[in-house]
Order: C-alpha cells, then structure tokens, then sequence
C-alpha cells in the first residue's frame, strides 16, 4: 500500500514556514530537523531517513497548492537570493547574480518552482496538487 503524506499549505507562508510544514510532516518522528537547503530536501526525497526511510512509492498531497505558489514565488525568491548574495564567501555570487537576473527578467525559476523540479526528479513521489 502506497504510503499518504500531506502538506498542509496552509501552514506555508514563506520560505521558513515551507522547512517548517516539511519538518512537521517528514521528520516529525526523526528527532532532528531537515537543513534548509534545497540540497538537503532533495536528499530527502531520496528515502534515506524521516516519513520516507524505506517507504517506497509515496503520494504527497499538497494542499493550497496555487496559495504556496504564490508564496513561494517571486517576491519570495528575490528575498532568498539576495540573502545569499549578501553572503558571498559562502555561496556562488555569479550564479546566484545569473538566478537573480533571470527571475527579475521573467526567465528564472521560482523557489516554488524549484521544489517542484525536485519532487519531479523522485519517480517514487506522486505529486497531488490541492
């Protein structure tokens, strides 16, 4: 039996509160939290540890999914990069520049986007839209 995880978008308003429904609804019984990373969510959905350790296929319901587009969206992504532009030692300020450019110029990914991308990357993880 396909295992059943939701998302409650109601919870998300911005990029913290989307790690935070993550955290609630992925690595509740885990005892410690995801990083907030892309990186790290993408490590996630492989499977290896939280709701998906040793699952198999998994449908992930995500409700108000078209709100959390919204709030993950441009203004939210902006914030997101120019927090990492401001940390340049850290990050790739060039790349982060280009994905600034793009989204400013309407070409860019969305941090929404992204997530998307990442889910879609996981053939084990059925996206439900709500």
């Amino acid at each position: 039996m396909k295992k059943i995880l939701e998302l409650d978008g109601t919870r998300i308003h911005d990029i913290p509160s989307f790690y935070d429904e993550v955290d609630r609804v992925f690595m509740a019984d885990a005892g410690w939290t995801l990083g907030r990373s892309l990186d790290a969510l993408n490590d996630m959905f492989h499977g290896g540890y939280g709701a998906l350790q040793g699952s198999g296929p998994v449908t992930l319901v995500w409700t108000a999914f078209e709100k959390n587009r919204r709030d993950l969206g441009i203004e939210a992504t902006r914030a997101f990069l120019q927090a990492k532009l401001a940390q340049p030692g850290r990050y790739d300020a060039a790349r982060i520049q280009r994905d600034l450019d793009a989204l400013e110029a309407g070409t860019g990914q969305t941090f929404f986007d992204i997530v998307l991308e990442i889910i879609a990357a996981h053939p084990d993880i059925g996206l439900i839209a709500r």
